[in-house]
């Protein structure tokens, strides 16, 4: 290859690296743009990442009061048959068992009630620190693939403009490692 040649690939690569590094940098504006939205919403979603203490409180007011109603209406039936019966047998058994029922189910309730709630500020904190790492952790084998540029054809610039190394020989030493690792890749 004529010196010519070899300075027009150089000036080529050249050229391309600048539009990647241009492109790169708008990709960084749009990045910190985007970051300067979401992040503190992010630290607001770890610093609380559960139910407000209103939430809370409607969500248990309302299961509770949902079994509550269940309860009353069990009681009102036992009442009305002892009303129409006129007889109390086993009206005061069925009264203390479901006295007895209703706390139990009272107490799984508050039980299932708090599980939900760790649950889903375990949810939300996760979601935030998912969120965090896409902000600030950055995939350069996705960011290379999203501009069609292998990683290892990256360095063939570099070894191209070094002294004593031509092109070819920097394409070839390029060519032979990517094709060295993909046995690898299979495996």
């Amino acid at each position: 290859m004529g010196r010519g040649a070899q300075a027009a690939t150089q000036q080529a690569s050249d050229q391309e690296r600048a539009r990647i590094n241009a492109l790169n940098q708008q990709f960084l504006g749009e990045r910190s743009q985007i970051g300067n939205l979401l992040l503190p919403q992010y630290q607001d979603i770890l610093q609380n990442p559960g139910l407000s203490a209103a939430a809370k409180a409607a969500v248990t007011g309302q299961s509770q009061g949902a079994l509550a109603s269940a309860f009353d209406a069990l009681q009102q039936a036992a009442q009305n048959r002892l009303a129409r019966t006129r007889n109390s047998a086993g009206f005061g058994e069925l009264a203390d068992e479901l006295a007895r029922q209703r706390g139990r189910d009272e107490a799984n309730l508050a039980q299932q009630n708090e599980l939900t709630f760790s649950n889903e500020a375990y949810r939300r904190r996760m979601n935030a620190l998912q969120g965090l790492s896409g902000l600030f952790g950055v995939d350069t084998s996705l960011l290379g693939r999203s501009l069609g540029i292998p990683a290892d054809l990256l360095n063939v610039r570099a070894n191209a403009s070094r002294s004593g190394a031509g092109f070819f020989s920097a394409l070839g030493s390029s060519l032979g490692n990517t094709l060295g690792a993909v046995p690898g890749m299979f495996f």
